[in-house]
């Protein structure tokens, strides 16, 4: 779109206002005021932007969520949402208001140099939010399974009878705890009240994260996923919903960027440095690949379960993911034998189970895949 037929409008968004910032085309200073955040108000600004030509709003990602931009385009308004951590900023710049912040985001939007966000729709919005609250909540099990553990500590009171903890014989070993102190009984009580809370809480979304799994748009790509070593419906329903809009990914290389696992660098004229990996983009899907790919440190053996999840579907899908197996497994051991250290390891294994993903859910390859 012509910068100099086009009107640009940024917006600092928050709870109770919004700050608009109004270019005109061919303009340099913008037209500036503040709207209450209402529906009504929000309204009353779509009126005034339709007398402008060609008008482009934006904003920044933040805790307001995408309501306004559905707000705005669902009024014939176009509306971009802007990644705040690729703003361009410069580095004298000690002023920051809101009227400030609503002039910049205008003046780079007319120059294209904002990265837009792929928004969601508000049933894929729904899906992630679903995965995202199962993961809070085993956040919140951890942390009490470690304040049990603690105060067990802290009393002297050791599991002896099975290697592994929190199974169903030290769970019968906890119930048949007692304390001297009613203190002490009180305190260990509320620990282990709260983690059995947890514990059905997290079953519980398991069951409706399995239900809405078997739904569409969500039943081909999580049941396709599932046939990968180490990925299992929770983690497939956390990748097809974070990465929703996958068609935006070009290339392989182009998602292992989004997410974070390609190396920095630092590179100038003959000098070249690379570093750790980026760690930008979606740090939710990031943790769950490297968690995965701690599954192909073993033999490229598909077990049981793994069999289980592969029964019924595409063959070339089966052959995609044992073919990931087999090399996955094989490059684990190959940079293993040559000294490189194990978390390190983990990464390249990531990067590349990424490109496998890719190959099973971009667009592209679905029609291949599905024969």
């Amino acid at each position: 779109m012509n910068a100099n037929v086009s009107t640009f409008v940024g917006l600092d968004v928050h709870k109770k206002t919004i700050q608009v910032a109004l270019l005109s085309p061919g303009g340099d200073k913008p037209e500036e005021w503040q709207v209450a955040n209402e529906p009504a108000a929000v309204k009353r600004l779509v009126r005034k932007l339709k007398r402008e030509p060609s008008v482009r709003c934006c904003y920044e990602a933040g805790p307001m969520g995408y309501g306004l931009r559905r707000q705005l385009v669902g009024e014939g308004i176009e509306c971009a949402v802007i990644a705040p951590s690729l703003t361009p900023v410069k580095p004298g710049e000690r002023i920051k208001t809101d009227r400030r912040d609503a002039a910049k985001l205008a003046h780079l939007f007319r120059g294209d140099l904002l990265t837009v966000v792929h928004a969601p729709t508000e049933d894929d919005e729904s899906a992630r939010d679903l995965s995202r609250c199962r993961e809070d909540v085993m956040e919140d099990l951890r942390r009490s399974r470690h304040r049990l553990g603690k105060f067990l500590l802290r009393r002297a009171v050791r599991y002896t009878l099975t290697k592994h903890a929190w199974g169903s014989v030290h769970r019968d070993w906890l119930r048949g705890l007692t304390f001297d102190r009613p203190a002490d009984q009180t305190v260990f009580d509320t620990y282990l009240l709260a983690l059995e809370q947890l514990e059905e809480r997290v079953h519980g979304l398991d069951v409706k994260l399995d239900e809405l799994a078997a739904t569409e748009p969500y039943r081909r790509p999580v049941a396709w996923l599932r046939c990968l070593c180490g990925v299992d419906t929770v983690t497939a329903m956390a990748l097809v919903t974070e990465l929703h809009g996958f068609e935006r990914f070009h290339q392989p290389r182009a998602l292992m960027a989004y997410l974070g696992l390609v190396p920095s660098e630092h590179s100038s004229g003959e000098g070249k440095h690379r570093g750790a990996i980026t760690k930008t983009g979606n740090r939710h899907v990031r943790r769950l690949l490297v968690e995965a790919a701690w599954h192909y440190r073993t033999r490229a053996v598909a077990g049981f379960r793994l069999k289980k999840r592969r029964e019924g579907q595409p063959a070339p899908v089966v052959a995609l993911a044992q073919r990931a197996h087999q090399r996955l497994s094989r490059r684990y051991w190959l940079l293993s034998q040559r000294g490189k250290p194990a978390n390190k390891v983990v990464i390249a294994i990531a990067r590349e189970l990424t490109g496998f993903i890719w190959a099973l859910l971009h667009p592209s390859q679905v029609g291949a895949l599905n024969r």
